[in-house]
C-alpha cells in the first residue's frame, strides 16, 4: 500500500501540472509532440504534460512606439519622424507559427514603411496632412502583417522634427503669409467703405432733408471737440443760388 501511495501521489501531482487557466483575452496555441494541434480557448483547460506544450497569446490591443527615423522628404528636406502603432492579434496560430517575434517584426515593418512613405511625401503635405500620411502607413503595415495574424488598428505620427535652418525659413514664410492676409483684409475693408460712402453720397444728394440732418450731425460733432475752429454753416439754398448765377 505504501509503495502504491509513493507512486500514485507523484503521478497525480505531475498530472495536475497540465491544468491551465486561460483568461478571456487569451488564446493558447497548443503543440503535441512538436506539431500544431489547435487553439486553446478561455477557461480551465488541460494539456498533457511532456507530450503537449502551449504558448499563450494576448488578444488585447497593444501600443508599439516606432523609434525616431531620419528620412528625406520628396522635396529633399531632412526630417526626423516618430510614431506610435496600435495593433492586436487576430489569428493566434499565425502569430506564433508564421513569425518568430511578432512584436519586433511589426515594429521593424512600421519603421521601414514610415521612412518609405515620408520619402514619397513633400514637406508641406507631411505637415498639413498628417492624418492621411498616418493612414497610408497604417494600410501598408496592416497589409504586410496580415499573414502573421496581426491587425493594425491605427498609426499616429507623433513628432516631425526639422533642421534649425528649415524652422527659420518656415517661420519667415508664416510671417509673410500673415502680413499678406492683413494687407488683403485692409484693402477689402477700404473697398467696402468706399462703396458704402458712394451709396451714402447718392442717397443724400437725392434727399435734401437727409442732407440737412447729416450737416447738423457733423456740426454737432465739431462743436463737441475742444478746439478753436470756427465753422460757417451756410444754408444749401444760398449755395445753390450762387451756383445758378454762375451758370
Amino acid at each position: 500500500m505504501e509503495i502504491a501511495t509513493y507512486i500514485l501521489v507523484p503521478f497525480i501531482l505531475f498530472a495536475l501540472t497540465g491544468l491551465k487557466v486561460m483568461n478571456e483575452y487569451e488564446r493558447g496555441v497548443r503543440f503535441r509532440l512538436g506539431n500544431y494541434s489547435g487553439v486553446v480557448n478561455p477557461g480551465l483547460r488541460y494539456i498533457i504534460p511532456v507530450i503537449d506544450t502551449m504558448q499563450k497569446v494576448d488578444l488585447r490591443v497593444k501600443a508599439v512606439d516606432v523609434p525616431s527615423q531620419d528620412a528625406m522628404t520628396k522635396d529633399n528636406v531632412s526630417v526626423n519622424v516618430n510614431a506610435v502603432l496600435y495593433y492586436k492579434i487576430s489569428d493566434a496560430k499565425n502569430a506564433i507559427i508564421e513569425v518568430e517575434d511578432f512584436k519586433f517584426a511589426v515594429s521593424q515593418l512600421a519603421q521601414t514603411t514610415m521612412r518609405d512613405i515620408v520619402g514619397e511625401t513633400t514637406l508641406d503635405r507631411l505637415l498639413s496632412e498628417r492624418e492621411s500620411v498616418s493612414l497610408r502607413i497604417k494600410e501598408l503595415v496592416d497589409k504586410a502583417s496580415d499573414p502573421w495574424g496581426i491587425k493594425v488598428n491605427s498609426v499616429e505620427l507623433k513628432d516631425i522634427l526639422l533642421p534649425s535652418d528649415m524652422k527659420r525659413v518656415i517661420a519667415k514664410e508664416a510671417e509673410a503669409e500673415r502680413e499678406k492676409r492683413a494687407v488683403i483684409i485692409k484693402a477689402e475693408g477700404e473697398t467696402i467703405a468706399s462703396v458704402n460712402l458712394s451709396k451714402a453720397a447718392k442717397t443724400l444728394a437725392g434727399n435734401k432733408g437727409a442732407l440737412h440732418l447729416r450737416t447738423l450731425q457733423t456740426l454737432n460733432d465739431i462743436a463737441s471737440d475742444q478746439n478753436n475752429t470756427i465753422v460757417l454753416a451756410l444754408p444749401l439754398e444760398i449755395l445753390e443760388s450762387f451756383r445758378g448765377k454762375n451758370k
